[in-house]
């Protein structure tokens, strides 16, 4: 017989008028893990922040180890043992892991001075109960993501904690790196720990979990042991309809036509060298790559971000000199960066200045002043196209879904009327649904003639949407495959070399 650790039962919440939950019932028990999916605006992070105590519920209550709350405030549910590992992990990246791992365990405790030894033994021993060896002295900005992950999960056991929930936690992890934290969890696991998994990675969900919670429109719509689940099931159940998960790229390109982007021994030292390859109008093209691959530099040269020092770029079979962001946008190149919150988004400004930021010289009136009515045009005309989701154009982009936002940067760069699209991540922690729905607007632009550029390491992502596919390995392009050449496993051992 299980033994119930929390019971989240009949929570509501509304935020000005809009109902977030409706009448939820989640339940864990301990040792358990159960994952938590659903498409982005279905109530998922509401939940999660009102079991942590960041909100207050408009109605329901919260029990855990027994003990029923009406309201419960963020330090009761830490002392109950409850902690929650957002995507940005919430570290101190001017601050060694030692110091991050610690610092609540000596604030709990009051120190007024800091005994630097024992900051050193309390990381140790929270590190050695998840059997990670972390250099304790290095600053956590100079760590990879999969560390600081490990980190988080260190600091959480020193605040006793008996529910951790993780909230998108393989987003920036290589598959490697995923193994290894599953190996944590499970460890955590057999200690006792319960385990709320948020992912939209439904394989991944599938691999790890006792049990799944799916989400739709604020309310929990299935809810069962994860060996009743498959991907295509999950995947209804979060958006009411059939999600393609097979091939469903219909090749657009013109292949008896000069190329419109062709690359000669592009090089950039320490990052890439001698990179050859072309792209056709109407073509999707994938570019894949374990992180540190040179994957990311590429793209940023080619975008003038990082100035490649060797090679030759041509344009409709005429050589450019793309040195900085302007050279690639005169040229008709358009970029969505990978971190779409730190480099692809102004979050505290409007949607719409989001949208009209690349083009705003476009939309200028009589005396060079911004004319109101081009951006209002301009903007409706973006929400239109790419089914942008939102009550108003006033509200700040960062209170959008992860999906709509993504929508936003890509309306940014389309604005700008690109014919080379390349996009870095275009799906990193976006839902099924809206994933699907990206790529379906990636075909209907490659349909029109664009050349679009996309780099990857979500395999299933480049086999459904990719003409062909290139592997890097090492700053050197080794291999070509066409997207209905190879399998997805085969794939995977070519990337990852397994």
């Amino acid at each position: 017989m299980y033994e119930e650790f929390l019971a989240a039962r009949n929570i509501h919440k509304s935020f000005a008028g809009v109902r977030a939950l409706r009448g939820v019932d989640l339940s864990i028990n301990k040792g358990e893990i159960r994952c938590l999916v659903g498409e982005n605006g279905c109530g998922k992070s509401t939940l999660i922040k009102v079991i942590s105590g960041v909100y207050e519920q408009d109605e329901g209550e919260i029990t855990i180890a027994g003990k029923t709350y009406k309201r419960i405030y963020p330090i009761e549910a830490i002392r109950a043992g409850i902690q929650v590992i957002y995507q940005d992990f919430s570290l101190f990246p001017n601050l060694t892991a030692a110091e991050n791992v610690a610092l609540n365990y000596q604030l709990e405790r009051k120190r007024r001075l800091v005994n630097w030894r024992e900051v050193q033994r309390v990381a140790r021993e929270a590190l050695a109960q998840i059997n990670v060896d972390i250099d304790l002295s290095a600053y956590v900005e100079d760590l990879k993501v999969a560390d600081r992950q490990l980190i988080a999960i260190a600091r959480a056991l020193l605040q006793n904690a008996k529910l951790i929930i993780m909230d998108e936690p393989t987003t920036a992890l290589t598959r490697r790196e995923v193994d290894s934290l599953f190996q944590v969890v499970k460890g955590l696991q057999a200690q006792g720990i319960s385990i709320l998994f948020v992912s939209h990675k439904l394989n991944e969900v599938l691999e790890i979990a006792d049990t799944v919670t799916i989400m739709r429109n604020g309310l929990i719509v299935a809810d069962g042991d994860a060996s009743d689940f498959d991907q295509a099931k999950i995947s209804y159940l979060m958006t009411g309809r059939d999600i393609c998960d097979g091939s469903c790229r219909t090749s657009g390109a013109q292949w008896d036509q000069t190329s419109l982007l062709q690359v000669e021994g592009l090089g950039r030292k320490g990052s890439f060298n001698d990179i050859n390859f072309e792209i056709y109008p109407g073509e999707i093209l994938g570019i894949t790559g374990l992180l540190g691959s040179g994957r990311t530099e590429l793209a940023m040269s080619l975008f003038g971000l990082r100035r490649a020092d060797t090679g030759q770029v041509y344009i409709d079979g005429k050589p450019v000199r793309i040195n900085n962001p302007q050279d690639a946008i005169r040229n008709g190149i358009g970029y969505v960066p990978e971190d779409r919150l730190t480099q692809g988004l102004f979050l505290p400004q409007s949607i719409g200045k989001n949208i009209v930021a690349s083009t705003i010289h476009r939309l200028l009136g009589r005396f060079r002043l911004v004319d109101a009515a081009k951006v209002d045009a301009e903007v409706n005309t973006w929400l239109t196209k790419l089914n942008i989701k939102t009550p108003s154009v006033e509200l700040p982009v960062q209170s959008l879904s992860g999906g709509n936002q993504q929508r936003v940067v890509l309306a940014k760069w389309l604005a700008t009327q690109p014919r080379i699209l390349i996009l870095n991540g275009p799906t990193v922690g976006v839902d099924v649904g809206s994933k699907a729905e990206i790529h379906g607007i990636l075909q209907k632009l490659a349909d029109q003639g664009m050349g679009i550029i996309i780099i990857s390491d979500d395999i299933p992502e480049l086999l459904q949407t990719c003409d062909r596919i290139l592997l890097m390995q090492q700053g050197r392009l080794v291999q070509e495959f066409t997207g209905t050449g190879i399998s997805e496993n085969e794939l995977a051992v070519k990337l990852t070399g397994a």
